[in-house]
């Protein structure tokens, strides 16, 4: 875990996965949103997808990952994030989060991060997220 004195404006963190099949029966289980856009072959091709497309707030948990094992680390918490969806990301694209420091407020210990998630160059989410740090024991 990082110490608020650590972080600096410009670190950045990243993390990346390939979205499968299975993430997002198992996303779709866990989060009750069972949407035919994300279940369901036939259906999805008559969507404006023209295929089944990944829950959107699987790759943005991604961001949480990153906040709670790489930067800032164990023990952080969220306080707030907005995102904006861009584009669709499909089974089989390999989606790259990544986290930004953008600010730094030692009095409140807060931090605030540029957060983003791209499918090869496209940026398909973006967003940003303001995180607490508490004082190190």
């Amino acid at each position: 875990m990082y110490k608020i004195e650590d972080i600096k404006v410009g670190m950045i963190e990243s993390y990346s996965q390939t979205i499968t099949d299975y993430d997002i029966r198992a996303f779709s289980g866990l989060s009750g949103d069972r949407n035919p856009v994300h279940l369901d072959d036939i259906y999805a091709e008559k969507s404006r997808y023209k295929k089944r497309i990944a829950h959107g707030m699987i790759s943005s948990s991604f961001f949480s990952a990153l906040f709670g094992t790489k930067l800032p680390g164990t023990g952080c918490v969220y306080l707030s994030q907005n995102l904006k969806f861009r584009s669709p990301i499909y089974i089989g694209d390999t989606v790259t989060a990544f986290i930004e420091v953008s600010s730094v407020d030692l009095i409140k210990r807060h931090v605030r991060f540029k957060t983003y998630c791209k499918v090869g160059r496209s940026k398909v989410i973006t967003g940003d997220a303001v995180i607490y740090i508490p004082e190190s024991k």
